[in-house]
């Protein structure tokens, strides 16, 4: 059985090296919130599977020859003439303060829908990890992930939902109105301290109340990250915290998809909650340490790289 399946909009990158407005160099790559996890747990030795849309196009084959390369399942992928491979653009704007920008509207990952899910999510999965970016993208792939977190629940997956807000997709009026009734299908739920109230009962006025009420209604663990000050881990057997990793800091775009990587990897691994906070703040750090959103992810034998001396050669 596949360890991980996730699906979403998987989009070609362009990342600027100065201001849009001067012109100059594009570097192109491929992003998304799914696919960088779906990297990071390949890289990290587990099986993982990607089952999203891209256009016939030049673009949508670069997202799916970049996913094969990384050892990443894309039997499930598809393509679609209804729209083209979506695009997003980064412009960097301070030393770690990046502008970004999408053309997206009507694009292929947007028609994405439950009747395409269907065959990937028949086949199983320990895990199947969704996040709030799909739902916003439209009603069906809205309804794709509402069916999708249903049927992975009977079959007995584990739901991880990673609300990653995007406040340039919804409100956040309409965030909580989609992601609330997810919650009682959902094992792992990932959030920012700020998107928590998101995926909470509105009555839940405190970060505690919040983690109280998400844990009554069935969700596992709520895991919660907190930035440069690292991240908690809330059970109803009590919680666990952990400092992030200190790296010097060249592009945080992509760190909280290698922060679910690096957990989803110790969680499958039988790891307990404190040691899944650190494989998270670890893979969190290499991200945040690299450009782009995946790049820089670390394969499992890598790890230990974050201990060698600040600026010291490995020969």
């Amino acid at each position: 059985m596949i360890d991980v399946l996730t699906f979403g909009e998987t989009m070609a990158a362009l990342r600027a090296e100065g201001p849009l407005i001067l012109g100059g160099t594009l570097n192109l790559s491929v992003a998304g919130a799914e696919s960088n996890v779906a990297i990071g747990l390949a890289r990290l030795g587990h099986r993982v599977r990607w089952a999203g849309l891209t256009g016939a196009d030049e673009f949508g084959r670069l997202v799916t020859r970049t996913l094969r390369a990384e050892d990443v399942d894309v039997s499930r992928a598809g393509t679609t003439d209804a729209g083209p491979t979506g695009v997003v653009v980064f412009e960097p704007r301070l030393a770690d303060l990046t502008r970004v920008g999408y053309c997206r509207s009507g694009s292929a990952g947007s028609r994405v829908s439950a009747a395409h899910l269907a065959p990937a999510l028949a086949e199983g999965a320990r895990i199947v990890h969704v996040t709030g970016i799909t739902s916003a993208l439209g009603e069906q792939p809205r309804r794709a992930v509402e069916s999708a977190v249903r049927t992975a629940a009977a079959a007995g997956s584990l739901v991880c939902l990673d609300v990653n807000y995007r406040a340039r997709l919804w409100s956040r009026e309409e965030a909580a109105l989609t992601l609330r009734p997810l919650v009682r299908d959902v094992g792992v739920l990932v959030a920012s301290e700020d998107e928590l109230a998101l995926a909470a009962p509105e009555s839940a006025g405190t970060e505690q109340a919040r983690v109280d009420a998400l844990l009554a209604a069935g969700v596992h663990e709520v895991v919660i990250k907190r930035g440069a000050s690292g991240a908690e881990v809330f059970t109803a057997d009590g919680s666990a915290s952990l400092p992030a990793q200190q790296v010097s800091v060249r592009d945080t775009v992509g760190a909280g998809d290698a922060f679910v990587a690096g957990y989803l990897s110790a969680l499958l691994d039988g790891e307990p909650p404190q040691g899944r906070l650190h494989r998270a703040v670890c893979t969190g750090a290499f991200a945040v340490a690299s450009y782009g959103d995946w790049e820089g992810l670390p394969a499992r034998h890598e790890l230990p790289l974050l201990r060698a001396e600040p600026g010291s050669a490995l020969r």
